[in-house]
């Protein structure tokens, strides 16, 4: 019964942990990294192959952004989620797909220009998305699901995203009996649409996110509504457009919200009708979803505005962008306007196109909505950047740069305390992880000085033996070589074929002997034809 830290470690991005427990290889989480990478992650202990399951705490994509690359590398067991994570990840994994392939192909053709040879594989297919989309495995709220025989979970409503959970886990091997609990990303208190997160009473062992471990949120909730209208008015005062860079999912449905309360109270004034355009396709596909599931993670605010029929997030002057063309058009109308567009850190997608017709107008606002990790586009206009780079071009900024403060969809230091000292008896251990690498360090010594809980922030490739209750290795940090080698070209992908096919001959120990010669020929004379 062994757990292992994979990733998000000392880092925000990235999430994935290990479990062997019952013979079983699970994986919790298997995200994408975003942002600046600053230490080294150790791969995943066993073929991709050999995994039996992986759960799945939410649909974001340092969550969940990897599982096309496990599928790629011939991962064919459960991923097990809630119902609206499901439905969300069916979206999110192909427009992951969708972004790698462009970018492949953007960067072949400027390659192609250049007269360079070298040329690039995406990180993953839209047919890798697919085959992961088909091993999901929905699973309810607050229902214990048998995985294996020794093995249950239950998925716990988290309050972070549509769909976020914790998730218990329950092992019972050889008479040894433990109980982890994988918090996942722990939702804000009082944000609209979504519940507050759910406490959990009892655990053997808890792994923990710290994102805003070292901060507080404001001890007042900010009038969201009050502070975006006045965002608004003064940049349409200045006949500017309010650019929003916001994650498709969740973000872009929070800020409608607020958007439709403005509207109706009529708060804009001179601007009547003022059009709002969410430039998106995976966003306006989430918002279908949030309807979908609105009856099991709505809160009360949002879930009276349903029974009066009232859609939260909707109403007149909303705009839905799906084509590029539709996309294009926005920035050729000078009507003052709200533009919605992604992704939230500026890192890719249509936001990008937007910022490079209106960072370079002094009337125009870009409204920040959401955390920036290190290294984004993002975190680089928030900290006054005076020009970036885009599409090969120096833009200069001189558009007003705002935070809308205190929006957050992570719970402050103040909520994650609250959250652990639920437990009706402190865990064993807790694992500190998903902060940035001081901000881990500090909440977990925080629990150890004030709160006397036994806490350790793990990084990557740190293995602890769940029945002892012991530290099996205590990894050190291992940071990012300068020019680290991109993972994305076409000899990692023959890597990662060679991976998988390691992992179906071990899957094969038992099998006919006439079939194993068989399949051994085969490989045989593969080899003979490329081994020259």
């Amino acid at each position: 019964m062994k757990l292992m830290f994979i990733g998000a470690a000392h880092e925000v991005t990235g999430s994935c942990h290990y479990l062997n427990a019952c013979g079983k290889h699970i994986l919790v989480d298997y995200g994408m990294e975003q942002g600046q990478n600053i230490f080294e992650n150790v791969d995943i202990p066993v073929e991709a192959p050999l995994i039996d399951y992986v759960l799945l705490t939410h649909a974001h994509v340092d969550h969940s952004g990897m599982l096309p690359l496990l599928y790629s590398r011939g991962f064919r067991g459960q991923i097990l989620m809630t119902e609206a994570s499901a439905d969300l990840c069916s979206i999110m994994l192909r427009d992951c797909a969708h972004i790698q392939m462009q970018e492949a192909e953007w960067h072949n053709r400027k390659a192609k220009r250049s007269a360079k040879v070298e040329t690039a594989e995406p990180v993953y297919t839209m047919e890798d998305a697919d085959g992961t989309i088909r091993l999901i495995v929905p699973c309810p709220y607050n229902s214990e699901v048998e995985l294996c025989e020794g093995i249950k979970i239950r998925f716990s409503d988290i309050g972070h995203l549509l769909g976020s959970a914790s998730i218990e886990v329950w092992v019972d091997e050889d008479g040894e009996k433990r109980k982890l609990v994988f918090s996942g990303d722990i939702g804000n208190k009082n944000q609209p649409l979504l519940r507050d997160p759910s406490f959990t009473a009892e655990a053997d062992y808890v792994v923990m996110e710290s994102t805003y471990g070292d901060r507080l949120h404001s001890s007042e909730r900010p009038d969201y509504v009050k502070e975006l209208a006045s965002i608004i008015q003064e940049t349409f005062n200045r006949g500017g457009n309010v650019v929003i860079p916001s994650f498709a999912v969740g973000r872009t449905q929070e800020m409608l919200y607020f958007i439709r309360k403005i509207k109706e109270d009529k708060l804009i004034k001179g601007f009547d009708n003022f059009p709002v355009y969410v430039d998106s396709p995976l966003a306006v596909e989430a918002t279908g979803i949030f309807h979908k599931n609105e009856l099991e993670c709505f809160d009360e605010e949002a879930m009276e505005l349903v029974k009066k029929g009232i859609n939260p997030i909707t109403f007149p002057g909303l705009n839905l962008s799906i084509t590029s063309d539709e996309s294009k058009a926005i920035n050729f109308d000078m009507t003052p306007k709200v533009i919605l567009s992604a992704s939230g850190m500026c890192e890719a997608g249509r936001i990008r196109h937007h910022l490079k017709h209106n960072l370079w107008r002094p009337e125009c606002t870009v409204l920040f909505v959401g955390y920036q990790a290190v290294g984004t586009l993002g975190r680089a206009l928030i900290e006054g950047t005076d020009e970036v780079r885009l599409f090969g071009e120096t833009i200069e900024v001189r558009a007003d740069i705002r935070q809308l403060a205190g929006i957050s969809g992570h719970a402050d230091k103040a909520g994650l305390l609250e959250w652990i000292n639920a437990f009706a008896v402190k865990p064993k251990k807790v694992f500190i992880v998903h902060g940035e690498d001081t901000v881990t360090e500090v909440f977990a010594q925080t629990l150890i000085d004030e709160y006397d809980i036994d806490a350790y922030a793990p990084y990557s490739g740190t293995k602890f033996d769940l029945i002892t209750g012991q530290f099996d290795y205590e990894a050190v940090p291992m940071r990012v070589a300068p020019k680290k080698k991109p993972v994305s070209d076409v000899f990692s992908r023959l890597m990662a074929a060679g991976q998988r096919l390691i992992g179906v001959i071990k899957k094969n120990e038992g099998v006919a002997n006439k079939d194993l010669a068989k399949f051994a020929d085969q490989i045989n004379s593969l080899c003979d034809k490329w081994d020259r």
